[in-house]
């Protein structure tokens, strides 16, 4: 955009304009998630399960999913990255699980 003069704006905000951008944002989870639906088996039985949805959600909505009013993602948009992540990239993410050896097992007397 040339000749685009940078301004600043300052002010009191909205709060009705904050309520329905957190609502949207309600929404779009619930629709993506169906964990917070309430007529599934899909339920989170541990709170850091429902957060690791969450936070899955979260990664594959801005850096994955192409925004048809951005036409991009909103990671590429705010500069964070410079291409499209896939579904690989966001499981290249995730350390390797570190599986803990058993302590050994006793025979009960019987």
């Amino acid at each position: 955009m040339v000749g685009c003069k940078k301004q600043t704006i300052s002010g009191d905000s909205d709060p009705a304009y904050f309520y329905q951008i957190r609502e949207r944002q309600n929404l779009t989870m619930r629709m993506y998630i169906r964990r917070f639906t309430l007529l599934t088996n899909g339920f989170s039985k541990k709170i850091e399960n429902h957060g690791y949805a969450i936070a899955l959600h979260i990664v594959y909505y801005n850096f994955v999913k192409q925004h048809k009013t951005l036409r991009t993602t909103p990671a590429m948009a705010a500069e964070l990255t410079k291409r499209f992540m896939s579904i690989e990239d966001i499981v290249n993410l995730v350390p390797e699980p570190t599986i803990k050896k058993r302590g050994s097992y006793k025979k009960k007397k019987g």
